[in-house]
């Protein structure tokens, strides 16, 4: 730089200085409208964009002006990189959390973490979506990228058979521990202990189940993105399962009611403890199915299974649907009550699965509708198998329905 007091750290430059540098660069017309008016010192000078001019309150209006001005900042950028990058901001001066970034690592990120580097920069805006921005500020839509892998949702259903299996032979331990009843009477509970048992209740609750399962596949089965619906399905469940295997592995709670005549059984060898994690496994763990389990507590699997499919079905239906939405819901809800009516299950079993389950749900399809995971690499550590199931889906979902066979084309035309 050719002004006297470029031995001077920019960080410490005044209006004053920043004026001295506008007229050594040939910008004696603006020093009274940045320097004098908008007061801008060198933190300030150095974070400036072409954005920022054209746009109030500055609005210049000679191109010319407008980009020896940017061609000069640019040179300034770059002789204070390492301050800039300590701002906050990249080489173009934009913040480094909005979504852009500089040349040097510029763009998306493939799944093994390397930037994918592109001419201009990606700008991700409040809602979601995404956009490239030109070198004059303007912007254009980013092609949104929702590649269905199916390789990837077959992994996922393996994963979450594995765990299910897994579950039933853990379902299998625990009853071989679960305390006598005479010794460790049911704990005391403000609901079960104000609510009189009603036998029938469980079997509600499973029919509660059942309904919600076949609108979820249906909704499945008509959604343009059911392989990356799948995928989440899978993911979700098989971690909660994952889960509630340590949770009632590391801790035996008491039977929650005396109708429920469980004893410890030792099944023998370890051939007949897997053939009674398979009757479980088959039997989806279900009453309706003759599976009766117990030990089980911490937390409700019942639950779970309700308040994922209740939110799967809410997420992956369009806001209008509201007879789908308030049907969810209340199978949700009609069926977490039959489950504590039928004294199966303790109220704080009840509570942990839901709210696990939401929280879950919730801060999956956060991180992966602002993909805000691809800029720490702290949360590709911590998520791998999020990381890897999404890091090829870009933004939000979108709800688009079509028929998935070729006939009859009558359903092809209507939902297509």
């Amino acid at each position: 730089m050719k002004m006297s007091g470029c031995q001077l750290n920019i960080r410490r430059w005044t209006t004053k200085h920043v004026a001295k540098w506008l007229k050594e660069e040939g910008f004696c017309d603006y020093v009274d409208l940045l320097c004098n008016r908008h007061r801008l010192d060198g933190t300030s000078l150095l974070t400036l964009t072409e954005y920022d001019l054209r746009s109030p309150p500055l609005e210049l209006k000679v191109l010319g002006d407008i980009k020896r001005l940017m061609v000069s900042i640019r040179k300034l950028q770059k002789q204070n990189s390492d301050l800039l990058e300590e701002l906050g901001y990249t080489c173009d001066g934009w913040p480094a959390a909005s979504g852009s970034h500089s040349m040097q690592g510029a763009g998306d990120w493939l799944c093994n973490g390397d930037p994918v580097r592109d001419c201009v920069s990606a700008v991700t805006s409040l809602s979601g979506e995404q956009y490239h921005q030109y070198t004059n500020g303007k912007y254009k839509p980013h092609t949104r990228r929702l590649d269905p892998e199916y390789w990837k949702t077959v992994l996922s259903c393996i994963y979450v058979v594995f765990v299910f299996g897994f579950t039933s032979f853990v379902m299998v331990i625990v009853h071989e521990r679960v305390p006598d009843m005479r010794t460790y009477p049911p704990l005391p509970d403000i609901f079960l202990d104000s609510v009189p048992r009603i036998p029938w209740a469980f079997a509600m609750a499973e029919a509660c189940g059942v309904i919600l399962c076949n609108i979820w596949l249906l909704v499945l089965l008509l959604h343009k993105h059911r392989s990356i619906l799948l995928r989440r399905l899978c993911s979700l469940m098989g971690t909660v399962f994952m889960l509630r295997c340590v949770t009632m592995f590391v801790t035996s709670l008491s039977v929650p009611g005396q109708h429920l005549q469980c004893s410890g059984k030792i099944y023998g060898d370890m051939w007949a403890k897997l053939r009674r994690a398979v009757a479980i496994w088959s039997g989806f763990g279900m009453t309706l199915t003759g599976v009766h389990t117990c030990g089980d507590y911490m937390f409700s699997g019942h639950t779970v299974v309700l308040t994922m499919l209740n939110f799967f079905v809410t997420e992956y239906t369009p806001r209008t649907w509201n007879f789908i939405h308030t049907l969810s819901w209340v199978l949700n809800l009609f069926g977490i009550f039959f489950i504590l009516a039928a004294h199966e299950h303790y109220s704080i079993d009840v509570f942990i699965a839901f709210y696990i389950t939401t929280r879950l749900f919730l801060y999956y399809h956060t991180l992966a509708n602002t993909r805000a995971y691809q800029q720490s690499r702290r949360a590709r550590i911590w998520f791998p198998m999020f990381s890897f199931f999404e890091c090829n889906v870009n933004g939000p979902v979108p709800n688009e329905y079509c028929w998935p066979f070729s006939k009859p084309f009558i359903m092809k035309r209507l939902i297509g």
